[in-house]
């Protein structure tokens, strides 16, 4: 069966990697999950002073660019592709609090976009992939043969969210979580270079009230239906 590229895009919080990484599984494809590789510049930038209290990023941080390597590498025993930053391993720190809550401002900068939708355009060359961003299937592969708009209400998003970070044992409050939800919904949707929205053809799945198996059951109906 010819392989196919297949995007994800949405808010935060929408279920958007989960369901990425479980339709990769049933088709074998390689899963690319774009909000780590911006997670991990941010950690970068966090780790080496160039975010600023009022979250603003220093004049200087384009110098850091050419010192930031974002790989994917396979973890056998979880069975999970891991982000590294510089043949280190940060899967489990950047998805902590103080990196959501900067990661708006250092993903709309348009240098760090350019380096890193290079990177994602070449892991698509040979397709079967499932990527999953706020980008992918406008600008990254916006030819792409199937494309989601993955959607559920703030409500929802933010308990889903708020949950995943007590399960790793952040200390957090939901009102906290809700807040970082509605900053970066707006930050996203309104950045200069290449904002949220919907990609053209996109498929409209909204699971507020479904199960991911619902979920996943929905998706791979309307992929097999391309297919």
């Amino acid at each position: 069966m010819k392989k196919i590229i297949i995007t994800l895009d949405g808010h935060s919080a929408c279920g958007k990697s989960t369901l990425a990484k479980a339709i990769a599984n049933e088709l074998h494809y390689i899963y690319v999950d774009t909000g780590a590789m911006y997670r991990a510049v941010t950690y970068y930038f966090l780790e080496h002073g160039y975010i600023l209290p009022d979250n603003q990023v220093k004049s200087d941080w384009e110098d850091a660019l050419s010192d930031i390597n974002v790989s994917f590498n396979f973890n056998a025993t979880t069975s999970l592709n891991e982000v590294f930053l510089n043949g280190v391993s940060v899967e489990d720190r950047i998805r902590m609090m103080d990196v959501s809550q900067h990661v708006s401002a250092v993903s709309k900068l348009k240098l760090v976009r350019e380096k890193l939708v290079v990177f994602q355009k070449k892991m698509g060359k040979n397709k079967g992939i499932v990527m999953d961003g706020r980008d992918i299937g406008t600008v990254v592969f916006p030819d792409a043969e199937v494309k989601f708009w993955v959607t559920a209400s703030k409500e929802v998003r933010a308990a889903r969210r708020y949950k995943e970070l007590l399960e790793k044992g952040h200390a957090i409050s939901l009102n906290d979580v809700s807040a970082n939800i509605e900053l970066r919904d707006h930050e996203d949707s309104n950045r200069e270079e290449s904002p949220l929205v919907m990609p053209k053809g996109a498929y409209v799945l909204d699971n507020s009230i479904l199960t991911k198996t619902e979920t996943l059951n929905k998706a791979m109906d309307y992929i097999n239906s391309i297919l």
